[in-house]
């Protein structure tokens, strides 16, 4: 379980095929020296476990169905991914509870620059609308946001620039795609 609140921007090193799954090698900086094989890793949202570790790179098998339901099928050696570690029990919980496990992708279809905001208009399926709460949660490509509007399919979040400055939110634009988590809470009760 993570909270959103992206740690680092790694980078992609390596993707390797394999028969039955993808290796793919990220760099990671500020929080390698506490993570261990075995710990699940936020990369761009999606919960992965550490495969192996070899300073400063960090090594994720990931199997077909999860490179087909996610954007991680579509990384590149160089890019830049979000990661975060997952929560300890004690730890303060400020975006919130992100379980990594994707809903859907989207695409983004409009990045506006009002004052100091940026604004980012996400296509999703028509059916997952119903989980987007105005002033509710969600996660895109892991980070936390809040909804701030949704029309039949597109979804609109305002970000500060911090949070673009220091996530692959900034690199994309118009027909980027993102992962989405919705809140668990909304999934429930809707």
């Amino acid at each position: 379980m993570f909270s959103g609140i992206i740690e680092e921007l790694g980078q992609v090193q390596s993707i390797s095929k394999r028969a039955n799954s993808t290796l793919f090698g990220i760099r990671a900086d500020r929080i390698l020296a506490d993570v261990n094989i075995g710990d699940s890793i936020s990369v761009n949202g999606v919960c992965l476990t550490v495969a192996k570790k070899e300073n400063p790179v960090l090594f994720f098998e990931v199997i077909p169905q999860t490179l087909r339901l996610t954007t991680l099928g579509y990384l590149k050696i160089s890019e830049r991914v979000n990661l975060e570690r997952s929560l300890k029990i004690g730890d303060r919980l400020s975006g919130h509870f992100v379980m990594g496990h994707i809903d859907c992708t989207g695409v983004i279809r409009k990045k506006n620059n009002i004052r100091q905001e940026i604004s980012l208009t996400i296509v999703i399926p028509k059916e997952f609308i119903k989980y987007c709460i105005p002033k509710g949660s969600i996660a895109v490509d892991g980070i936390s946001l809040t909804l701030a509007e949704t029309r039949s399919n597109t979804l609109t979040v305002h970000i500060i620039p911090h949070t673009f400055k220091n996530t692959t939110l900034g690199f994309k634009g118009p027909s980027s795609k993102v992962n989405i988590e919705f809140d668990i809470l909304a999934k429930r009760f809707a």
